[in-house]
């Protein structure tokens, strides 16, 4: 059982804090004991111990105890020192003795930090003010400094020994006050340059009180060669024209952690606008993997030069492999390329990360937690390496003694079963790292870079394609598009063009052959206009076989391959496993969109532009995982429509509730309103691409409803339609609104309901009937659901003269078909006798003129199963109703087959004779 660590009497006390007066010696049983550097500690501040409150030493500990040691005379740097000294020997007994958790650890030592550099940050303003005045900005504010914590500082997991790597910033540009006489004004630079060096003085320089933290600043602009401090403005301009790819990663965990006073005023946040955009692209970023891989492979081959004739130094838990450092770029890498679409990826600790990639599907939860298992556990390891000495070092001690000591002090029996314990761990996290990047890649380049296959100009590649692909390359050859590419960028693409070879040469069979070379030539069309944007290129050179899911996406249909010209971001989805076996879930949609929008809004990035953006990629990246299921056969065309109809009810739910509170002059928090849908949305047929037919109505008595509710509808219709960067939602069409294109876009219910039920002079036509026989309600308040719901059975169960409604619905039967005209000798699945439509039109006669007698008919469950019910009921001969079922489901399978590969929906005759014979009968039982 772990002991309590809280603020009250700490049973380890009795042990590792004995009086000076005490002659019993150190029991045996304090593993804390054996830390030399405890050792060091406990004789050199035997008289200060007591000055730490009990417990956890949190930044309020340390406060106290720098209070005290302040009013006993040290002086701000020596209080400073001593706290450390302090902090780090309740540590040690905290973790060796009471088994602390990591996490009091990590948080003690970010809090030591931050409650250090906040005191330097006041002791330093306050001497520079006195000599210089206030460092003043061109609108007479006092200008701001900014302390960035980079690293493990900026995620709060700093180890014991860590150093802290630190930018420091200022907001603007001008110069000083001046002291009171008006003399000594410098520039705020200069100001704050002297600020830094003061800031080294108390927290990194070596007294006889030791060090409160090692300081680096290696990762400001321009490195060592760069100012200490730079402003805001040029930090910007910096990351815009110079920033290189692997300060992303360093940014990605960047926080300002001093003064304090400006964090709690918030003026720090100004921050996130300026690295936010810089670290997370709009796009799915790939090219993150190669840059990945050279700073990956430089600290590898930093850490064997560094162990060269010293073997000792091999066992590295930090940067050897499957260390430390492996488990953090593997969660980096996740984080910076996905985090610019899916902002709740971004975090900073580890072990968050580890479990939101988890739960956004791009880790297996057991890899995530394995994963998290041995960054804790090498971490402690780590911490206690530390502790023997306070040296910042990370490798396994020689001495026995210590590792037995290690192994004691982390709850193990001994050196063997540690041992054992840490090459486990490190063998994981090696294979998931190698996994991630593909494996170790030989390093051929100079500088820095990775050296991809020599950009040529594809000759040679040429003649080892078969013909029609190498004949479409050899357009590519002179092409101005491919020369004006990158060196890399062309290497990238000729990797590409060689994998799709050999792919086709894969091919078992001439007809498997040909169906791969048309995937290969729709590859090509697909990936040509979007050469400039290397994200893609850089994709699929990453990930091989998502190339090879898109080839044979490409190859199984012509419609997928517009698709993704459209919107190519999507192609990503084809990394995962599982998208294939899946459905779509509108819970878990609506879930992660709202999870995507509470963390754009914690960053102040929740403007209305990124919103629709987002409802787009997500839509688009649905409709993609339906599409592919689809053409691989996963799913029917019944399956697939009823995916895209619960996905546009649940874009609608979704745009309508974010879209609100942006509406002006808004008078309630939640709208009293509703759509219907008709059409094939109301009947749940949606198809790739269709429109959305629907009614806007609202309930509600404000005297400024038909206004507010009118703006709203205008507004919502423009985020569902306008075009962005990421494409459209849907098109919307209202004319099945009372009176039509003359009407009002928005009504109240008690009009809609007036005009459908005929009430007045102002009624609804017989069309409008037959429309509402597939209409719905889609979104609102329940309550109104259910006014519809009445509403839509008293108009579908009206008394009707028969004859009146068949000569009607026949009537409109024709002017549709006369609209369509088809040629001699073919068959069009929709239009034609017998095609989808009759069987339509038929279910909407026998609904509008039976379902008073058989409710059965009432419900809207489609065209199909009406079909069986009319013959169950006895509405239909025997077998008329079940055969026009099972022929209007093969015309929808040859209907969206066709559509798929962009083919005319039109036959030869006799094709397809059964189904239409069925159709036929079916019209003739019905029509007469």
């Amino acid at each position: 059982m772990t002991p309590s660590l809280s603020t009250g009497s700490d049973p380890a006390d009795a042990l590792v804090h004995p009086s000076p007066a005490a002659e019993t010696p150190q029991p045996t049983l304090a593993l804390s004991a054996h830390s030399r550097f405890v050792q060091r500690l406990r004789r050199r501040y035997a008289g200060e111990l007591h000055l730490l409150p009990a417990g956890a030493p949190l930044r309020p500990a340390m406060a106290q105890a720098y209070a005290q040691l302040r009013a006993r005379g040290d002086s701000a740097a020596d209080a400073l020192r001593i706290v450390r000294q302090l902090v780090m020997e309740r540590l040690v007994t905290l973790d060796c003795d009471a088994e602390a958790p990591l996490a009091v650890v990590t948080t003690a030592v970010t809090q030591l930090a931050e409650f250090a550099l906040d005191i330097a940050c006041t002791e330093s303003a306050a001497e520079l003010d006195a000599r210089h005045g206030a460092p003043m900005g061109p609108d007479g504010r006092r200008a701001q400094f900014w302390v960035v914590g980079m690293g493990k500082l900026g995620a709060r997991e700093l180890n014991v020994s860590s150093d802290i790597d630190l930018i420091y910033l200022y907001d603007q540009d001008g110069e000083t006050a001046g002291d009171a006489a008006g003399r000594g004004r410098i520039s705020n630079h200069e100001y704050f340059a002297h600020a830094v060096k003061r800031l080294y003085a108390l927290v990194g320089d070596t007294t006889e009180h030791g060090f409160v933290f090692r300081v680096d600043l290696a990762l400001r602009p321009n490195g060592n060669s760069g100012p200490s401090v730079v402003s805001v403005d040029a930090l910007e301009e910096y990351l815009q024209v110079q920033g290189r790819e692997w300060e992303r990663f360093a940014w990605m965990k960047s926080r300002v952690v001093a003064p304090t006073s400006v964090i709690v005023d918030g003026s720090a946040q100004a921050l996130r606008g300026v690295v936010l955009p810089f670290v997370f692209r709009r796009y799915l970023d790939y090219s993150v993997f190669d840059a990945l891989r050279t700073l990956h492979r430089q600290i590898r081959e930093q850490a064997l030069r560094r162990c060269a004739g010293r073997p000792e130094r091999a066992n590295d838990v930090k940067l050897s492999r499957g260390g430390i450092r492996e488990i953090e770029f593997t969660v980096q890498l996740l984080q910076v390329v996905r985090g610019g679409q899916f902002p709740e990826l971004r975090t900073r600790p580890t072990l968050d990360a580890l479990q939101r990639l988890a739960r956004a599907g791009l880790m297996p939860q057991e890899t995530a937690d394995t994963l998290a298992a041995a960054y804790t556990f090498l971490r402690r390891v780590e911490h206690r390496i530390q502790y023997l000495d306070d040296q910042q070092t990370h490798v396994l001690p020689v001495d026995d003694e210590d590792v037995r000591w290690i192994a004691r002090s982390m709850g193990l029996a001994d050196s063997c079963v540690f041992l054992a314990e840490l090459d486990g761990h490190r063998e994981f996290v090696a294979q998931e790292f190698d996994k991630l990047l593909g494996g170790d890649k030989p390093c051929v380049g100079c500088n820095g870079k990775t050296k991809l296959e020599p950009a040529i100009d594809l000759n040679d590649l040429i003649a080892q394609l078969p013909a029609a692909f190498g004949a479409r390359m050899e357009r590519w050859r002179e092409s101005p598009r491919i020369l004006a590419l990158r060196d890399e960028t062309r290497a990238r693409l000729r990797q590409l063009v060689r994998r799709t070879g050999h792919w086709i040469q894969a091919a078992d069979g001439e007809e498997a052959t040909a169906q791969r070379t048309e995937a290969a030539l729709r590859w090509a069309d697909w990936i040509e206009p979007l050469l400039r944007r290397e994200s893609y290129l850089a994709l699929l050179v990453e990930r091989p076989t998502v190339q090879e899911r898109l080839l044979r996406l490409f190859g199984a249909a012509r419609w997928p391959a517009r698709y993704l010209m459209q919107h190519p971001g999507v192609i990503d989805e084809l990394a995962s496993d599982e998208m294939l076996a899946g459905r779509f879930v509108a819970d878990e949609f609506e879930r992660e969109l709202e999870a995507r929008l509470a963390s754009l809004r914690r960053t102040g990035e929740d403007d209305e532009e990124r919103l629709l953006n987002l409802l787009r990629h997500a839509h688009h990246a649905e409709v993609f995982r339906t599409l592919a299921r689809d053409v691989d056969g996963r799913i029917t065309v019944e399956q697939v429509a009823d995916d895209l109809s619960a996905m546009a009810d649940t874009v609608l739910r979704i745009t309508a509730r974010w879209c609100w509170p942006h509406v002006r002059n808004r008078h309630r928090e939640t709208p009293q309103f509703a759509i219907i849908g008709y059409g094939k949305l109301g009947g749940k047929e949606l198809g790739y691409g269709s429109d959305l037919d629907i009614v806007f109505v609202y309930e509600d008595d404000d005297e400024r409803a038909g206004e507010v509710y009118a703006a709203y509808v205008r507004k919502l219709i423009n985020w569902l339609t306008v075009k962005t960067r990421e494409g459209d939602l849907f098109e919307i069409d209202t004319a099945l609104r009372p009176n039509g294109n003359s009407g009002l876009l928005t009504t109240s219910f008690a009009a809609y309901e007036k005009y459908q039920l005929g009430r007045g002079g102002n009624t609804a036509w017989t069309w409008e009937h037959q429309a509402m026989t597939r209409a719905r309600f889609v979104l609102g308040d329940p309550a109104l659901g259910a006014r519809f719901d009445r509403v839509r059975d008293a108009v579908i169960c009206a008394p009707r003269d028969r004859d009146a409604l068949k000569a009607e619905i026949v009537a409109m039967r024709d002017k549709v078909r006369a609209a369509h005209p088809v040629k001699a000798g073919r068959f069009d699945v929709k239009h034609s006798p017998g095609g989808m439509v009759d069987a339509e039109f038929a279910v909407q006669y026998l609904v509008l003129s039976q379902a008073c007698a058989h409710p059965e008919l009432v419900p809207n469950v489609g065209n199909i199963a009406l079909l069986q019910r009319a013959e169950a009921s006895g509405l239909l001969p025997d077998d008329i109703g079940r055969s026009a079922a099972a022929a209007y489901r093969e015309l929808r399978r040859v209907q969206h087959r066709a559509r798929l590969n962009e083919e005319p929906t039109q036959v030869l005759l006799p094709a397809l004779a059964a189904e239409r014979e069925a159709m036929l009968a079916l019209w003739h039982a019905v029509f007469g």
